[in-house]
């Protein structure tokens, strides 16, 4: 979050603080014997009566903070979970929904900017769609869950809801909160979508390129899915590849237009955390074949920014008794703002979610009529844009009029929102052939527009809600059929014995081209042409390997007939996983799948380091990391000193091989792409990337490369870590700091420090199965993280086990505020409790809600 949101208020705000860090500091004490708790930390124990309940609700609070919810109707159910989210995270629910919305400006004024990229992306248009289409039964839930938060918010306000509002207050007195809304759920969905978005970045990416390098030199950076590594479903039937032949592309878009577009698509990078392709998520399901017990095991991670609070929520959800009336048997993980569980298990299944990353949104250049701006052509013929127009509040500023233009394809987002100063040449507009010497010359009068498929009415939670109740993998796949977008890999394993796969979602079928590069959209040449039949998408169920594991990589076998994606992670993790499955010392047991989560081996490193080895220094601290690397086993481990000094030649070798060829925004975060784009030239000594082409007086070859990144790595460590490299360490290099995505950067630290917390020492690295991912153009500070670890014993659901990663409560100073951290980063776990029994046991807080 920028720091411009506290200029306004400057020295008073300061002097307020300290005044808050001193005589009050008893709001920011955790629970303490003969200590008043904060009055926004939620009420765990007791009866509350609340109105429109139907009867009694019982929760009970584990050890952990998490609730179990027991109810008797399913309006009850979710009326609990409405109320036990905002209890616990109204502020990251309050902030989310803003978000959604476009609205972030009338909290915090410096967002006005993005809020306009945002509202004319229309999510909050959509979301009233989706809820005015939702089925009876998700209407209740959705209105039940709104209820509750509502319930909640009639008894507290501000500072009786978080610490945050006491801040906001100081920046923001004239903020109110406004109750909750159906549409605020569902808007959510929408910015998740956009969180695990397509390939519009890479598009973007490779335009720019292009403009500097040869198609062959793009190419490389953009290397085909490897053959020697896995792809999700070796088999779903016959068939030829046939995708569509690349026709005339224009190319060479105006720089302008490009930095429009790239300033555009990175406004949410703050907020969300950047675009990152060579972050994903890891899931698994292993056949009873394979396991101690016989019957299957599920396994789950998904990768995401790394944030405080968590964005997960756990829960158990439970109709007392299950009836057709009341189906709800289910635990794991929610999203605070969202009814239901999103990942997790019921009484016979178990599902987990990692993103496919299909090419779902395509940059359309419409052709504007130079006499008329609200024009543009469709085969021959001037029609006229939609126009949208919205109005962006400011909080302690004028509201912000916008005209929104909607193309047939989609909103115009090529509009330059903010002040973009040197940012290319407008006068830039020479055309340059893509492929095969064959073009289209750009119009003078244009428009960028995003067709994307998730600007049509399909809520992203119907499907898991309906997994919430599936008793089998015929009921999971029709659940999968209704998830449209953001498409996620669907792991299913049940109490049966059963293991399957589907991959669902709206995947375009494209007359013409492959989505790679934006496309002329004033003719029908590059029009999609429906989508591919849920049918024919890859599914599996028992295959015979005894095992389904996806980490983003390839979904379907190789000779698929439909394109799907061009850019899929390139299967290192992937391949790590199955090497571990098909590898096992024994029958795989729950012991043997934390390993695997906490697997830290870098699957580079065995292409990379073998030629660095070889190499000869005449220095001896050189010829002493030299030493350390012989027998290091590439398992980047928090107290490795081999892996610190591996992963600092690495960074630097990933910048003297390619910052001098690239922009600055796509210098290499040391991923997937770029194991695969170093494997692919590390054995031709002479490759162009090799030569660092700053220097005017020598040709560079790899040699002379490895060796400065080398020595700069060395020099590097004894800067930060001291010169004996016996002491030195990952973790102290990989830290994961866990910060409130609003206040918590707003680069005043007496406010920071109520709010972060950190730094914590991390084992793993980017695109390892431990995926704690930094990015090497920036630093070794952990960026995106498993955001939860979940292991689901389809043998005894009671054995199960998780962890995420800071704790259940978004209360800075609650007990379970950040007591999660330290298990997560030390791969650790706690008991996924499902038997009542159990939670009885374990009980911290039993709260009754009446009528």
């Amino acid at each position: 979050m920028s720091k411009t949101i506290f200029k306004r208020v400057g020295l008073g705000l300061l002097i307020l603080v300290l005044l808050a860090g001193t005589g009050g500091a008893f709001y920011f004490k955790s629970y303490l014997p003969n200590t008043v708790a904060p009055k926004s930390f939620p009420q765990i124990e007791g009866e509350i009566q609340l109105e429109g309940l139907d009867g009694r609700v019982d929760i009970y609070r584990d050890s952990m903070g998490i609730p179990h919810i027991y109810a008797t109707t399913p309006h009850d159910l979710f009326f609990a979970q409405g109320y036990v989210h905002a209890q616990d995270r109204f502020w990251q629910m309050d902030f989310w929904r803003h978000i959604g919305a476009g609205r972030i400006a009338e909290m915090f004024p410096s967002q006005a900017e993005t809020d306009m990229f945002l509202r004319t992306l229309g999510w909050t248009e959509i979301a009233e769609q989706e809820y005015a289409a939702l089925e009876p039964e998700f209407e209740v839930m959705v209105d039940s869950y709104t209820e509750g938060v509502n319930a909640y918010l009639k008894g507290h306000d501000k500072e009786a809801l978080s610490l945050e509002y006491a801040i906001l207050g100081l920046l923001n007195p004239d903020y109110v909160i406004e109750p909750w809304a159906p549409a605020h759920s569902l808007t959510w969905g929408k910015m998740l979508a956009y969180d695990l978005r397509g390939n519009m970045d890479e598009e973007i990416k490779r335009a720019i390129l292009i403009k500097t390098l040869t198609p062959e030199q793009v190419d490389e950076l953009f290397p085909s899915y490897p053959e020697d590594h896995p792809v999700i479903v070796n088999k779903i039937g016959a068939g030829e590849a046939a995708f569509a032949a690349p026709i005339p592309i224009v190319r060479q878009l105006p720089n302008e237009t490009l930095a429009a577009l790239q300033h555009n698509a990175s406004l949410l990078d703050d907020l969300m955390g950047p675009a990152n392709n060579d972050v994903g998520s890891n899931s698994w399901a292993v056949a009873g074949s394979r396991t101690a017990t016989g019957m299957p095991i599920l396994a789950n991670d998904p990768h995401l920014a790394i944030q405080m609070p968590s964005i997960w929520y756990q829960i158990g959800l439970h109709c007392k008794p299950k009836t057709e009336g009341c189906p709800y048997d289910v635990a794991g993980f929610s999203m605070a703002g969202v009814p239901a569980v999103i990942i997790g298990h019921n009484d016979r299944i178990a599902w987990s979610m990692t993103n496919v990353g299909p090419d779902v949104m395509d940059l359309y250049i419409e052709k504007v009529n130079p006499e008329n701006p609200n024009q543009y052509e469709v085969n021959g013929q001037w029609v006229d844009f939609e126009i949208r127009r919205e109005v962006v509040k400011v909080a302690g500023g004028d509201p912000i009029e916008m005209d929104v233009r909607i193309s047939r394809h989609g909103p115009v987002i090529s509009e330059v929102f903010g002040v973009l100063k040197n940012e290319g040449d407008p006068e830039d507009k020479d055309f340059i052939p893509f492929k095969d010497n064959v073009g289209v010359e750009l119009p003078e009068h244009y428009a960028i527009a995003l067709k994307w498929t998730a600007f049509t009415a399909s809520s992203s939670f119907v499907a898991p809600w309906m997994a919430n109740t599936a008793q089998n993998f015929e009921e999971f796949r029709e659940a999968a059929r209704t998830a449209r977008v953001p498409s996620q890999n669907l792991v299913y394993a049940d109490v049966d014995g059963n293991i399957g796969y589907q991959m669902p979602g709206d995947i375009p079928i494209r007359k013409n081209g492959d989505g790679t590069l934006p496309v002329p959209g004033w003719t029908d040449d590059f029009e999609w042409m429906g989508y591919i039949p849920f049918e024919e998408l890859p599914w599996s169920f028992n295959p015979p390997e005894g095992y389904i594991a996806t980490a983003n990589n390839q979904v379907p076998p190789r000779d698929y007939p439909h394109l799907i994606s061009t850019d899929w992670d390139l299967g290192f993790r992937a391949n790590r996983i199955v090497e571990m499955i098909e590898n096992a010392p024994g029958k795989i047991d729950l012991a043997y799948v934390q390993k695997m989560q906490g697997d830290n081996y870098d699957g580079g490193a065995p292409y990379i380091l073998p030629v660095l080895l070889e190499m000869k220094f005449d220095a001896s601290n050189l010829n002493d990391g030299l030493a350390s690397l012989k027998n290091w086993d590439y398992q980047v481990s928090a107290d490795s000193a081999p892996a610190a000094i591996y992963e600092a030649f690495w960074r630097n070798l990933l910048a003297e091989t390619f910052h001098d060829d690239l922009p600055e925004r796509y210098f290499p975060n040391g991923g997937d792409t770029w194991f695969e784009v170093t494997r692919n030239i590390v054995n031709d000594p002479n490759s162009f990337w090799w030569d660092d082409k700053t220097t005017t007086d020598a040709v560079e070859t790899r040699n002379d490369i490895f060796a400065r990144a080398f020595e700069k790595a060395i020099a590097e460590l004894e800067d930060r870590l001291g010169k004996d490299q016996s002491q030195w360490k990952w973790g102290e290099l990989h830290t994961a700091t866990f910060k409130n995505g609003t206040l918590g950067q707003s680069g005043i630290f007496l406010i920071e420090d109520l709010f972060n917390r950190g730094p914590f020492p991390t084992s793993g690295g980017t695109d390892i199965v431990n995926a704690t991912a930094w990015r090497a153009s920036q630093g070794y500070e952990v960026t995106n993280v498993p955001s939860m670890r979940m292991i689901v014993d389809l043998g005894n659901l009671n054995n199960s086990l998780t962890v995420h990663t800071t704790g259940q409560s978004g209360h800075a100073y609650h007990p379970h505020y950040i007591d999660m951290a330290q298990l997560w980063a030390n791969v650790e776990y706690y008991p996924m409790w499902w038997n009542l029994d159990s939670v009885i046991e374990d009980v911290e807080g039993h709260l009754v809600l009446t009528p």
